[in-house]
Formats: structure tokens, sequence, C-alpha cells
């Protein structure tokens, strides 16, 4: 049966979804908050200038977000709509850093040492009086400032101070607070699952992200480059972490996808941080291995009755493909790159591509907002190499000018999980 989905979006991320749930047949109205991204979606589905009057009708309301997102999502389940978003509370484990650490800790999560500041010359007073391997991580919603994370090498901290002292000097003004994090050695690697209020969806998502702009994790840090990852029954790394999350989830009535990664060692693994809201590029994955109407899983997700999550086994890569001026903010490079570039294709396949900021003109998909993002390719395959070839053979069909993204996504794949396999945190 068709059901009304209702997207309440603030960059317009879950355009993808949206999108798919049109397809099936089912009423999808779409707002996005942000004005930079105001035209994103535009043709693909029904937007909408106000998200208030369509409240009412909507079988499910869907946010994506967190920076006070979360608030609104608890205000429209008081009034008795179904929401697929956050809450107050899972907002703060992702926007405040703090918080999601102290949360772990009160749960017996074991957590890296971190420390707050919001002044340089204190920093580098305790990096002097605590030498160790640190990481530099910026707090706020500023997404150039967050591009200044800077891991060190140096086991005295020596890179570290030299680093804050150079920011203090250049970009003082504009950092705000910012943590100190010490530094572990070990295989980073995540966790996602779905929630539906009671209780955590089998099966789970065990991936690894790549974040760097450049092959071999090098250049500037991005939002993300792509991500490879596989369906699992639940294991010991999720039973450790995010498992022990779900009695406060439940209080807290929270309803939809939440991912946290982490740092594995052979003796621990130590949660950083958590998304607590559908990830992207992560829900565009999944999208790929789900089996059966996507509306019927949604909409029993919202009411807490979900179907059997029903996923195609084997293993996955999506890459992000970029334009200039990504991952900067830069208007007039937007104009000259960006600006309503065509997405074209060399044969009528799209199989595994997934729609990020583009808007669609009498069939033609067109580049929108400002995020300079406009595709997700996913590959698959019954090995990591296949969905890796895969994802780059589809890349191939696309035709967009200076178009980039990393080709090496999931090589690290059997070194990473070799190791977390014989650890122990993994089944073979």
């Amino acid at each position: 049966m068709p059901y009304r989905f209702l997207f309440v979006s603030n960059e317009g991320l879950s355009l993808d979804l949206a999108w798919r749930l049109h397809l099936e047949g089912h009423e999808v109205k779409l707002h996005v908050v942000k004005d930079v991204q105001a035209d994103v979606g535009d043709g693909f589905v029904e937007k909408v200038d106000a998200w208030e009057p369509h409240v009412d009708a909507a079988d499910v309301v869907v946010i994506d977000d967190t920076l006070g997102f979360g608030t609104l999502a608890d205000q429209l389940r008081a009034r008795g709509k179904h929401v697929l978003g956050g809450t107050g509370y899972t907002d703060r484990l992702e926007d405040d850093r703090d918080v999601g650490q102290k949360e772990l800790e009160a749960l017996g999560v074991p957590t890296l040492g971190s420390w707050a500041f919001d002044d340089f010359d204190e920093a580098i007073a305790f990096v002097g009086a605590n030498p160790a391997r640190y990481v530099f991580k910026p707090a706020g919603e500023d997404p150039t400032i967050k591009k200044l994370l800077t891991i060190g090498r140096s086991e005295d901290g020596r890179d570290i101070a030299m680093v804050l002292a150079a920011y203090r000097d250049t970009w003082g003004d504009r950092v705000g607070p910012f943590q100190l994090q010490a530094h572990c050695t070990g295989v980073e690697v995540g966790l996602t699952a779905f929630f539906d209020g009671r209780r955590f969806l089998e099966p789970v998502c065990v991936d690894f992200e790549y974040k760097r702009l450049f092959p071999g994790d090098l250049g500037p840090m991005t939002g993300h480059m792509g991500m490879a990852l596989y369906w699992s029954a639940p294991n010991r790394l999720f039973r450790e972490t995010l498992g022990r999350l779900a009695p406060r989830l439940a209080q807290a009535g929270y309803v939809g996808s939440i991912d946290v990664n982490c740092i594995a060692t052979a003796d621990a693994v130590y949660p950083l941080e958590f998304t607590s809201r559908f990830g992207f590029p992560t829900l565009l994955i999944q999208l790929e291995g789900m089996r059966g109407p996507l509306g019927d899983f949604f909409v029993g997700l919202a009411r807490g009755d979900a179907p059997p999550l029903q996923v195609q086994r084997g293993y996955y890569v999506g890459v992000n493909v970029r334009v200039p001026p990504f991952p900067y903010n830069d208007s007039g490079l937007f104009e000259s790159f960006a600006r309503n570039r065509r997405v074209m294709f060399r044969t009528d396949d799209r199989a595994g591509v997934h729609v990020q900021d583009l808007k669609q003109i009498d069939g033609q998909w067109v580049l929108a907002g400002m995020d300079a993002c406009p595709l997700l390719v996913v590959g698959t395959g019954d090995t990591m190499t296949e969905a890796r070839q895969q994802a780059m053979r589809r890349i191939d069909n696309v035709m967009l000018p200076n178009m980039y993204y990393r080709s090496d996504l999931g090589e690290r794949w059997s070194n990473d999980v070799d190791r977390l396999v014989a650890w122990g945190w993994l089944g073979a």
C-alpha cells in the first residue's frame, strides 16, 4: 500500500531515500532547510517551502540531522507522529563529544582520555606537562574548522604543540572549543544498526570509513570519500559498544539508524564518536543491499514493528564522486566548476548510482546546492576486491567534468579484518 512520507532535511542528505520511496509509488514531500541547498531534489520528488502544514497528513516524518533537529523529533513524537530521526539525547551524543564519551563510560565501555580546551596556550602547556601522542579535534558546526583535525605522530606531543601554536596564530579567532584526545594505534572500524524504539534490528553493518581526499589516506580531511562495509550478525564488537546503548536509546525514544566509530586493539575497543541519525553515505550503501519494499520497512521501523531486514549477502564499496571546490566552501570556484553542471552517462545503465546534491531538469541530472557532492556509486561482490572493481566500472560510466574520487576504497580490507578476527572482535 502507498504511504505518505514527509522529509525534513537540513541539507537534502536524504534525497536518495526520498526518491527511491517515490519510485515505489509512495507520496513523498521534501523540505530542505538550508537556503544554499534549497534546490537539492528539485524534479526528483515533490518539494515544499514549509514542512509544518504537511505534518498531520504524513504517515512518517523523516528527519536527517542533529544540531537541534532531535528536539524537533521529540516534539513531533509527543504529538503522536511516527518519526525516523533523533532525540535531544542522541543529538548530544553526536554534537558534544564529551557527552558521548561520558555516556559510554557510564555504560562500562572503555574510552580514550580526552581533554577539552578553549584556549590554545592552556592546551600547549598541558601537552608540555603531559608528553604523549595526541589527536587535535576541533568542535563546533563549521565544516572548514573541523577539517583542521590533526593526528599527531610524535610520542612526546611535540608536533601537536607546534600545530596548536600555528592554529592559535592563524585560526585562533575562529576555532572555538576543541579537544585533545589520547592517540591509540589499532584498526578504525564502525558499527551501524537500525533501532526501532525498543531494540536493534539484525543484521548490523561493519564499516570502514575513508575520510581523506586522496588515495593512500593523503590530503585534507573530508566529511567522507566513501566506505567499505558488509552486513553481519551481531558480533562481539557490536555487543561491547553500540549494543550496550540499547536501554538508553529505548528510554529516549530513539528511532532510526545509529553508528559508532571505534579504534579496536588486541585488548580493547575504544568508541570515538557517534552518528546518531542516518549516516551518509552509509544509508545509501545500505539501500543498495536491502531487499523487499523500502516503504514497508521504514514505516514499520518508525512504528516499532519493522518486517525482517532482508539484505543481499556479500561486500559493498560506496565511492563518493566529488567536484571542485569540495572539500572547501568557495562560492567563486563553485560557480566556475560546479553550478548547473550536468551529470551524463555513457550508457543507460545507472545500477549502483545514488543521488546526492542534484536536481532534475527535463530528465537531466544537474548539480544543485553548494556542497559539490553529486553522486555515490556502489559496487557489490562476493569479495571486497570484486566490490571495488564493480564500483570502478560503474564510475567509468559517469561523465562529469572535473570529477574526482578515491580509487583505493577497500584495499586495506584484508589487513584490517584479519586483525579484528584474530583479536576476537569479528567472526571469521
